[in-house]
């Protein structure tokens, strides 16, 4: 009897302890709430620039502006199975753009495009020429004109978009 008279004590001591530190405000509960948002770090948006763009218009002449990621400039010596570009103002040397995925999208100034090689993918090209947009289709695997060698005034293009899709 005594055992239960205490373990009946103990538990109205505990209830009224734990109901006291409820009811108190205490300083961990009078403290004012800050939003998770001010600790949290904020959102990665993704802007869709090119990364490097800088470093490339600087080095090879050419304004990579933005795209998915799916194509990207790369080094044509690195692989096959890419789009090829060739340009007046390149002094021959070829230009390469690697496609992965199911469709990608790139916008770029690349001034001087007369002549392009297509790969496995679905592309098309959009160019410029003064106020005028033309857009090509690339032959898959082969080399199509494009540009200024296709214009009856022989005009200079300027690349600005490669759109593809498998």
């Amino acid at each position: 009897m005594r055992t239960l008279a205490a373990a009946a004590a103990a538990g109205a001591l505990a209830w009224v302890a734990l109901s006291g530190a409820l009811n108190d405000p205490g300083p961990s509960r009078t403290s004012a709430a800050s939003p998770v948002a001010d600790e949290a770090p904020g959102y990665a948006v993704e802007d869709f620039d090119y990364p490097g763009a800088d470093r490339i218009l600087a080095e090879q002449g050419i304004l990579l502006k933005r795209g998915d990621g799916h194509i990207t400039l790369v080094d044509c010596a690195s692989g096959t199975g890419f789009i090829e570009v060739l340009a007046r103002r390149n002094s021959g040397k070829v230009v390469c753009f690697k496609v992965v995925g199911n469709s990608g999208w790139l916008t770029l100034e690349m001034p001087a495009v007369h002549s392009m090689k297509g790969n496995d993918y679905d592309t098309q090209v959009d160019m410029t020429v003064g106020d005028e947009e033309k857009s090509f289709d690339l032959e898959k695997n082969t080399w199509t004109g494009v540009g200024e060698s296709v214009d009856e005034q022989g005009r200079e293009h300027l690349l600005v978009e490669i759109r593809a899709v498998k």
